[in-house]
């Protein structure tokens, strides 16, 4: 016997205020991060997380497949963006010596410079518009509440190698 489609979970009104706010923050936070970067550092939002990832690992340099998987993007995305941060002298790509076949992307001196200069502003910048206006509770409700989310979101633990 064949059965029909599963008949829709709609939100209560409880699910749906909480849906709403999410949402309005998903898309209200990247503008307000990347208008701060531009205007103080001239990096997006985005460049700015491949540098301060770069800053964060050993030897200042990740194989370019390690560096997507912990920003979240794919390798043409990556590949753009790093081709852009090496035109202004802030990365470099290199030969991976354990293997021949990837490339290992590596922070320049430069490229420490500028997300040094960036990361004052751009903490502030999350302080004020995320962290302040939360009290403790909330600050550890939200981490919770991030770990809940990302075991769906990234099952795989891409993202959640940032945590480590």
């Amino acid at each position: 016997m064949e059965t029909g489609p599963a008949e829709t979970r709609w939100l209560d009104p409880a699910e749906r205020d909480a849906w709403l706010r999410l949402v309005a923050v998903v898309e209200l936070l990247p503008g307000i991060l990347d208008a701060q970067l531009r205007g103080s550092s001239g990096l997006t939002h985005f460049e700015y997380f491949v540098l301060a990832m770069l800053s964060e690992a050993p030897d200042r340099t990740l194989r370019m497949t390690t560096l997507a998987q912990r920003t979240n993007a794919t390798l043409p995305r990556l590949s753009h963006v790093v081709r852009r941060l090496e035109d202004r002298g802030l990365v470099v790509r290199v030969p991976c010596p354990e293997d021949g076949r990837a490339t290992n992307a590596h922070l320049t001196d430069a490229g420490w410079d500028a997300v040094v200069a960036a990361a004052p502003g751009h903490v502030e910048t999350v302080r004020s518009h995320v962290l302040d206006p939360l009290t403790r509770e909330q600050l550890d409700q939200l981490r919770d509440i991030g770990d809940a989310l990302l075991t769906t979101l990234d099952p795989e633990g891409r993202m959640t190698a940032l945590f480590e």
